[in-house]
């Protein structure tokens, strides 16, 4: 229960806890010379707009609206109480959309979801700084900003904001050219990317190695594999960092993608942080072909991931070579070679010929465009004496 008392520098009344019993609340509440609004035993300060400390609520209630995208209300204890419909009752895992609306669509008798007491609730700028009383998930802000070309309110907390670079804009245009990128999400992903913004269809299933994955003709031909920081340095010191990058350094193309800055390895207090860039330095010496990225935050993490999935896929599509390599062609093609069979005496197929066959046989294949890998290494195991064939359009 929450009762006013004068602050002894401003005189203004300001919030304090009390053990009274609730008839106090409603004399309070009677006498129209406080300048308090009270909602569910709430006192909330209407002369000081941009403070309140001591003791104070942040309430958390469901959305009477039942069509609405947004199920919950959230009541603020500033400026005589802002009224925010949200996604979440705390910014556990990434920064809710917050839409703010009147002061009276709280309702009188609201359905109370959550009820955060609060050490501190004040307003910085175009921001609002919450500080819960309790000892995890304490510090969040509520930031003011545009987007879209209107105003919009954002929640977040200190492991989901931005770390640098705040107005970074993630670009929406397509990877690689790809009108559409299936990727396949690892199963066992808590938090996996959702790839909103871009063209991407996903997959949940077991991957054999990395968090997201892209597949040609039903193999793994490229993964990222997802660290945060604190993850990061955990497997590195454990050594089961060493043993992942060997599973990814199997494949044609993978990464290690890192959703932090490079600079916050040096601000390590629980491990020294040379042993940490050692460590790190050591593997990508050890493993070159398995690139560690270091993002600012998640969504540049999300998008780097994104566009080197998409261009691995592009590049397993145009060269030859790399499809050789994820089929198997070339040591099957030197087992089928007969005896003494130069490679200036075989003849490369052109794209028509090999798409001729192809109908004949009743394999799948487009009247137009680039032959499907899997298209021309049937080709290739058919006819054992011949070149790689060029696929370009024709």
């Amino acid at each position: 229960m929450i009762l006013p008392s004068a602050d002894r520098r401003s005189g203004m009344p300001v919030a304090r806890r009390s053990t009274a019993r609730r008839p106090w609340i409603r004399s309070i509440g009677q006498r129209p010379d406080l300048p308090l609004v009270l909602r569910s035993g709430v006192c909330l300060e209407a002369p000081c707009p941009t403070r309140q400390t001591g003791t104070v609520q942040l309430l958390i209630a469901r959305n009477p609206t039942p069509d609405s995208s947004l199920p919950y209300l959230m009541l603020v204890p500033v400026a005589g109480g802002l009224v925010f419909r949200t996604k979440g009752t705390w910014p556990r895992t990434s920064a809710i959309y917050c839409h703010p609306v009147p002061r009276e669509e709280w309702p009188d008798e609201p359905d109370l979801v959550e009820t955060v007491l609060l050490r501190a609730c004040e307003r910085r700028g175009a921001a609002i700084d919450l500080v819960a009383d309790r000892s995890r998930e304490h510090r969040s802000q509520l930031v003011f900003t545009t987007g879209r070309g209107r105003e919009m309110v954002f929640w977040q907390a200190p492991r989901t904001r931005k770390q640098a670079r705040p107005a970074v804009r993630v670009p929406t245009a397509r990877a690689a050219g790809l009108a559409d990128l299936a990727i396949v999400v690892d199963a066992h992903e808590r938090y996996p990317y959702t790839f909103a913004q871009q063209q991407v269809t996903t997959e949940r299933r077991a991957l054999r190695c990395g968090d997201y994955g892209v597949e040609l003709d039903g193999v793994l031909v490229a993964a990222v594999e997802r660290k945060s920081l604190s993850d990061l340095v955990s497997s590195l010191t454990s050594g089961r960092l060493r043993f992942a990058l060997g599973e990814l350094a199997a494949l044609p193309r993978a990464a290690v993608v890192v959703e932090e800055r490079y600079s916050r390895v040096f601000a390590q207090d629980r491990v020294r942080p040379a042993q940490v860039a050692d460590g790190l330095a050591e593997l990508q010496v050890r493993w070159p072909s398995v690139p560690l990225v270091f993002c600012d935050t998640r969504a540049l993490a999300e998008e780097w991931t994104y566009r080197y999935l998409a261009a691995a896929f592009s590049w397993l599509q145009d060269e030859p070579a790399a499809a050789e390599r994820v089929t198997g062609l070339s040591s099957q093609l030197e087992q089928l070679a007969p005896a003494g069979l130069t490679t200036s005496a075989r003849t490369a197929p052109s794209t028509a010929e090999i798409r001729a066959w192809a109908q004949r046989n009743g394999q799948p294949v487009s009247d137009r465009g680039r032959l499907r890998p899997a298209v021309v290494a049937a080709w290739h195991l058919a006819h054992p004496g011949s070149l790689p064939a060029d696929t370009g359009s024709k």
